[in-house]
């Protein structure tokens, strides 16, 4: 099956080259398309470029820093349009090892229409993060999987592929989330429309290059979402229940 690599870029120079180069040897068979947010550092010059010389690699320049929701939804819809089978989200600093990408592309072709590579399933692991971040990370998916009832160790997890029969049945004016809940938000739609949902144990690395996007507000904006959500769908399933009531 066509496979799609979307790489959201902001301030990624030093990064991207490794990045790019590695996914092309791992799995030469799969597209890139970069989606760069009109990086100040010039990583979209630095993909032009390489573009030249390695094959299947397309650039998606933006005006502006629009956010990592808007640029998954932009690079999705262009996989969609140009007929791709499977679309997978991935870092572009590092943290994510391209040379898992050929088993989530296995899991796919084996049924699966969302795998994500995660961290907190057996065998999978953080081994750079402090135990306060670590914390922090999984009391975050145990609350998305407790609010929203999803049977998914990582949600927020940034590594995974998406069949992309099942993401052309969401319509993204619909999505939300811009920030890191994107990720909780694409996996709750996808076991909503009945998806099959498999998780990949994957080592995160912290990037060694660059500078984290994590902010306070991309929680925020996650735990808000989240919450209101799995209100929406315990109100939703009370009204259903008195509504059959004699």
């Amino acid at each position: 099956m066509r496979a799609l690599v979307v790489l959201p870029t902001y301030n990624e120079a030093t990064n991207i080259a490794e990045v790019l180069d590695r996914l092309r040897s791992a799995c030469p068979q799969a597209n890139v398309l970069v989606v760069d947010d009109a990086s100040p550092d010039g990583t979209a010059d630095v993909v032009s470029s390489l573009a030249d010389d390695l094959w299947g690699i397309e650039l998606l320049r933006r005006s502006a820093k629009a956010g990592l929701g808007s640029a998954y939804r932009e690079g999705f819809q262009r996989g969609l349009e140009q007929g791709f089978d499977i679309l997978v989200a991935m870092d572009s600093d590092l943290s994510h090892d391209p040379g898992v990408l050929p088993q989530l592309l296995d899991v796919i072709d084996q049924g699966a229409d969302l795998v994500i590579g995660s961290r907190y399933v057996s065998g999978g692991s953080i081994p750079d993060w402090s135990w306060h971040r670590r914390l922090l990370s999984r009391w975050g998916n145990r609350y998305a999987a407790a609010a929203l009832g999803l049977d998914v160790a990582d949600a927020t997890s940034g590594y995974r592929a998406y069949r992309a029969a099942m993401i052309a049945k969401i319509d993204f004016r619909e999505v939300r989330a811009d920030g890191y809940g994107f990720q909780i938000e694409m996996a709750y739609r996808m076991q909503g429309l009945g998806g099959t949902v498999r998780e990949l144990p994957i080592e995160f690395v912290d990037r060694v290059r660059g500078t984290s996007k994590m902010s306070p507000r991309i929680v925020v904006e996650a735990l808000v979402l989240v919450t209101r959500w799995g209100a929406r769908d315990r109100f939703e399933c009370l009204r259903r229940s008195l509504g059959k009531r004699p």
